[in-house]
């Protein structure tokens, strides 16, 4: 078996072929065979600085937050800096039409004021492991994938059992490579974090869905939290006596801002990319796939924003879903038009066609004779059922009361000989649910999208593969109607009286209530009809993808390789610089506060300027956070590779030190999970001087700012 640091070593002696500077999301713990290239491109540290078992070092400072994001550890009392749009959820759930802080923002000004957040953790990864002898052991090319796959869930869950007995950490596995390498990951979990402060909306997600995934941008996407442990600074559950964590490492902030040409680099957990899928699918999923889903969700999107601007109420029950929906939506629509515009497909299947006569040049590479016809016949074959995935999900389960109804499946499933004590338990976990459900929950919008996604669903999907009570439905409107009228579902106090003293002989008002019944009809079809043979067609895909990925890299041996994205700490690095997406068109690096004004629009809530943020323009009261050119810069952007889950990761200069925070890529640019173009691909940040100007001069928060390490 050749591991990654076998590919990369090969670079030490090479001098051609290497991956274009700025593509690439690399292993910290082999950093050291990137080394070279990044000091040649700027960087002055080392990278034992970025990644070390040893002693402490920049990765001590970075942290996965909240299962999604990154953050960034900038005081040794634990303050966190991440994106408005990564804590947002937060936010959201601490505010009220009386305390609106996704309007007006929050600051906490003593350590007493700061939010618990429930539910809300981060992860530090203490040390990473490659384990692939161990993991593979036992296993062949030529093996069953059922007992392949068995073999390796034997190793690991050996392995992870007897690092466990020897470390306090948590530990688990992972494959890289597409399961040709496997790492074990040391990780340190604390779960009291809790929110300091965040600016107005108006900042943090300045241009809302507008701007999200566009250049210019003029977003201040930050969010501050801290970091709670024991008085030994250890991993506590929330308590009042808890005390600031006090980190390895805490990251130092520069003054000096970004210049064209720097290097710079980000640290944070990418969540996924498919670099290395065949031409077959990434057509499939660019062309047939998200088309769907941006149709399907740009139409719940016009809901959503017919009511929300009739009422500040449902503005803020709504914000996370429409954010979360939106998010999505526009991203694929820039993964399908660049895709074609970058001819993706058009160079995949030219790979392809060398990738097929390196195949034909060696009778020891058999194996990957028939690779490529079998996955365009495999792809083939999963079509339909990838499609009625989407449909379901995107249709079917976007109706908020049906998938509430859902979440009583398991009390559904009781029975008389189901113990009293696993009923309470399951009541009292729905009671949870019911409460925060019925808070973000606006019956109107709810009512128009299922009639939306119900026509849709009837339109697109065959009658002969599609869930049973979408044939029943003659008339949509009357359905609907129907469903929501006789549905418990949809008032608070029935469902509440049916969970007080919940007894089985109440199972029957739950079989019986019309909005259980399309969920078990949408589940029931799914499990009978696609999750099998889904689950089939997959298996056999990700095998042959682990064959193709294994052939690429026996192909490519004059080639750095880098795995894709699985959510674990990467390291990424490239040049601030701005781009030329189209002809005639040129983007500078840079933006700055000025641009803010001029796309002031009052009537339109996304780009409402706050007073306070006029006011500081006007006099141009920038302190010592204005550039030398004497404005306000807000963002920018650098050909650095990122991905959903860096959203949050710090931008470093080549001292290591902190310029901003990642928050988005060029709408150009986001085919880059599959492919990635250097010429257009860009990463978005906000300049971590805004970010301190508004804590600041803005919002009065100074004495944070006095908490953290500026260098100027």
């Amino acid at each position: 078996m050749k591991h990654l640091r076998f590919y990369i070593t090969l670079l030490v002696s090479l001098t051609v072929g290497i991956a274009k500077a700025g593509e690439g999301m690399w292993i910290p713990m082999l950093l050291q065979y990137n080394e070279k290239e990044m000091q040649e491109m700027g960087m002055k540290i080392t990278a034992e600085d970025i990644y070390s078992i040893n002693h402490s070092s920049l990765k001590d400072a970075i942290v996965l937050f909240g299962g999604g994001c990154t953050g960034e550890i900038v005081s040794d009392q634990g303050l966190l800096l991440t994106n408005h749009h990564c804590g947002f959820d937060y936010i959201q759930k601490h505010s009220s039409v009386e305390h609106d802080y996704l309007t007006r923002g929050f600051w906490a000004m003593n350590r007493g004021e700061e939010l618990p957040c429930p539910g809300l953790s981060v992860i530090f990864l203490r040390e990473m492991r490659d384990v692939t002898e161990k993991i593979l052991h036992g296993t062949n090319v030529d093996m069953p994938e059922d007992e392949r796959k068995a073999k390796i869930e034997e190793n690991i869950k050996k392995l992870v059992a007897d690092t466990e007995k020897q470390t306090p950490y948590k530990v688990s596995i992972k494959p890289f490579f597409l399961g040709n390498e496997y790492y074990m990951l040391l990780n340190e979990e604390y779960t009291d974090v809790r929110l300091v402060g965040c600016p107005p909306s108006n900042i943090g997600k300045f241009g809302g869905d507008t701007d999200n995934w566009v250049w210019p941008r003029h977003t201040g996407d930050f969010s501050v939290f801290r970091v709670y442990a024991d008085k030994d600074g250890h991993p506590a559950v929330y308590h009042k006596d808890n005390v600031p964590y006090k980190p390895a490492k805490h990251l130092e902030i520069s003054l000096k801002g970004a210049e064209e040409g720097d290097f710079a680099f980000v640290f944070g957990y990418p969540a996924r990319t498919n670099e290395y899928l065949p031409a077959v699918a990434v057509d499939q999923e660019a062309n047939l796939i998200d088309p769907i889903t941006v149709d399907l969700r740009g139409k719940v999107l016009d809901i959503y924003n017919k009511y929300q601007e009739q009422d500040p109420k449902v503005r803020i029950q709504y914000a996370s879903k429409h954010a979360s929906i939106g998010n999505g939506w526009k991203k694929w629509m820039g993964v399908t038009e660049g895709i074609n515009h970058f001819h993706g497909v058009e160079k995949k299947r030219a790979f392809e066609k060398d990738f097929q006569e390196w195949v034909l040049g060696a009778r020891n590479r058999y194996m990957y004779l028939d690779l490529l016809k079998n996955f365009d016949k495999s792809y083939k074959e999963l079509e339909p059922y990838q499609l009625a995935y989407t449909y379901l999900a995107e249709a079917g389960l976007r109706i908020e009361l049906i998938s509430f109804a859902g979440r009583f499946m398991r009390l559904f499933r009781t029975s008389k000989a189901t113990p009293q004590e696993d009923i309470d338990n399951m009541v009292s976990s729905l009671k949870k649910t019911a409460e925060t459900f019925y808070k973000d929950y606006y019956e109107p919008i709810d009512r128009e999208v299922a009639v939306m996604a119900l026509n849709e669903y009837l339109k697109a999907q065959p009658a002969d593969f599609r869930p049973s009570f979408l044939n029943d439905i003659k008339d949509v409107d009357e359905y609907v109607n129907k469903l929501f009228d006789k549905s418990m579902f949809t008032d608070k106090e029935k469902v509440f009286d049916l969970l007080d003293n919940f007894k089985y002989s109440k199972v029957k008002k739950l079989r019986n209530d019309p909005a259980m019944q399309a969920y078990m009809s949408l589940i029931g079809f799914y499990q009978d009809e696609v999750s099998g043979k889904m689950s089939e067609l997959n298996a056999n895909i990700d095998r042959m993808r682990r064959l193709y990925m294994k052939g690429q890299m026996d192909m490519q041996t004059d080639k750095r390789l880098f795995p894709d994205a699985n959510f674990t700490l990467r390291v990424t690095y490239g040049k601030v610089e701005g781009f030329k997406p189209q002809d005639g068109k040129t983007y500078r690096h840079f933006t700055t506060l000025e641009g803010i004004m001029q796309k002031e629009n009052p009537d339109i809530y996304d780009y409402v300027v706050e007073p306070r943020l006029k006011e500081l323009y006007n006099k141009k009261d920038y302190g010592r956070y204005a550039d030398k050119d004497g404005t306000m810069h807000v963002a920018f952007t650098a050909s650095v590779h990122t991905t959903g889950g860096n959203s949050g990761s710090p931008i470093l200069n080549a001292d290591g030190r902190l310029l901003g925070l990642n928050f988005d890529r060029c709408w150009e640019g986001t085919m880059s999970d599959l492919i990635y173009d250097p010429d257009i691909c860009r990463n978005i940040s906000v300049d971590i001087r805004y970010v301190l100007f508004i804590i600041d001069k803005f919002a009065g928060a100074g004495h944070l700012i006095n908490e953290m390490t500026i260098v100027e």
